[in-house]
């Protein structure tokens, strides 16, 4: 696997080597041992999927506090923009983010580490969402920052009249009214 640092500070494009013949195809996309070494030492604990159709928007959801996690993700089917927002009040990235579309042809994995509001735009017809976690979800710690913040100047990439999201992520905080990590 080839480990692409982004212009944020440990937030990671991972490209698989993926092998070809008559059969299909074959890649890892896991391996401890090589993960640490190119990322760090993070303790995934949980897999969780997702499937959703066209222009549905989850996010940006993240946990505050000790419930904060990191994130590994990548798309099993169709294709995805996947964003990951730095909401470190002290990091020189702050408010910034990488977006980076995930499909089913390219492979790549996404890796967002705690501090970071994540979430994501379906750009085919249905996307199946896998992704890892280092920690449990806590409800009472959940938080979401508003996709379409101008603060954040996310160009999701379809006309906005298009996405399709829930009630909770429509009316999240804007970045300004948001609860951040130190």
């Amino acid at each position: 696997m080839e480990y692409k640092k982004t212009a944020i500070e440990g937030v990671f494009i991972i490209e698989p080597r993926v092998f070809h013949d008559d059969r299909g195809y074959f890649f890892e996309a896991w391996k401890q041992a090589e993960f640490e070494e190119n990322v760090g030492k993070v303790n995934f604990i949980q897999d969780n999927e997702s499937k959703s159709s066209y222009g549905v928007l989850r996010g940006l959801h993240y946990q505050k506090g000790d419930s904060s996690q990191a994130k590994l993700v990548r798309v099993i089917k169709g294709k995805v923009l996947d964003v990951a927002v730095d909401i470190r009040k002290s990091s020189p990235t702050f408010g910034q983010h990488v977006a980076v579309e995930l499909s089913d042809e390219n492979k790549r994995q996404f890796f967002i580490p705690r501090g970071f509001a994540h979430g994501f735009l379906v750009l085919s017809d249905e996307a199946i969402f896998t992704y890892k976690v280092d920690n449990v979800y806590d409800p009472k710690n959940e938080a979401s920052i508003r996709w379409n913040d101008e603060q954040l100047g996310i160009d999701w990439g379809i006309d906005m009249k298009d996405v399709v999201t829930s009630d909770k992520d429509l009316h999240a905080h804007l970045l300004c009214e948001a609860e951040v990590f130190e």
